[in-house]
């Protein structure tokens, strides 16, 4: 499947990328690589362009950039499953433990 089929809620992993290389640099240096989960936010009403979010980040890409990302859907709108499982790190300054 490809991030451009994607609905707005939508929860899907990176599985690879099947661009020209110099959007595929692009699109690695920003972190979306094989194995990244993200969420669609938003859909502009003719899809084009589109937002996500993974890592701490909102990215917004054009549809012909997303149907070069391919993705495997892992859930949708209030299917109650948090978007990382991973552990939480908590960073701050100063208090106690």
């Amino acid at each position: 499947m490809r991030l451009s089929e994607l609905q707005v809620g939508d929860k899907a992993e990176v599985t690879g990328l099947n661009v020209d290389a110099a959007i595929r640099r692009r699109i690695m240096d920003m972190g979306l690589i094989k194995g990244t989960r993200f969420k669609v936010l938003r859909v502009a009403p003719l899809g084009d362009p589109m937002e996500i979010f993974f890592k701490g980040l909102y990215l917004t890409m054009r549809k012909s950039e997303a149907d070069g990302i391919m993705v495997e859907r892992s859930g949708g709108v209030g299917d109650g499953m948090p978007m990382h499982t991973g552990a939480r790190r908590r960073y701050g300054f100063g208090g106690g433990r």
